[in-house]
């Protein structure tokens, strides 16, 4: 038992030590996670993104939505509407329950749909598009094929 209890122990602090070995995250935000209770206290909730979003043709609707490894700690979420392509914007992270530490769990989904053409969906790693500062891509669309 008390083996097993320091083997827990020697392994909570080896991951500690990697994660304050991570320069990339602030110093005291590795675990902080965006909450409703307390808007805006987070280096996430700060931290603003570059989205561009293009296609040919232009015109196609962007849609958007969370998806999480984790969905115990970072909900999942519907799609939301965005704009038409050309689509850039600079906007931040507010996806509750989100921590630099679990932002590996998590991806964002970029669904682009436009009539006559098959839809298109891409997805970006969110610690990836923290550490870039940037979600971009572009979708050569394809047109369905008529029975």
């Amino acid at each position: 038992m008390a083996q097993a209890v320091q083997a827990a122990a020697m392994k909570e602090t080896a991951e500690a030590a990697r994660l304050y070995s991570d320069t990339s995250i602030p110093k005291g935000e590795a675990r902080r996670s965006v909450s409703r209770d307390t808007p805006g206290q987070t280096a996430l909730e700060k931290t603003i993104i570059r989205w561009a979003i293009d296609s040919d043709p232009q015109g196609a609707r962007v849609f958007y939505r969370v998806l999480s490894s984790i969905p115990a700690v970072v909900k999942n979420t519907n799609e939301t509407y965005l704009m038409t392509t050309p689509y850039e914007e600079t906007r931040a992270f507010n996806i509750l329950g989100l921590t630099y530490e679990n932002s590996r769990d998590v991806q964002i989904e970029i669904k682009v749909v436009k009539n006559g053409y098959e839809a298109q969906v891409k997805r970006f790693n969110v610690r990836q598009a923290i550490d870039q500062q940037e979600i971009s891509s572009f979708f050569m669309l394809v047109p369905k094929e008529s029975n």
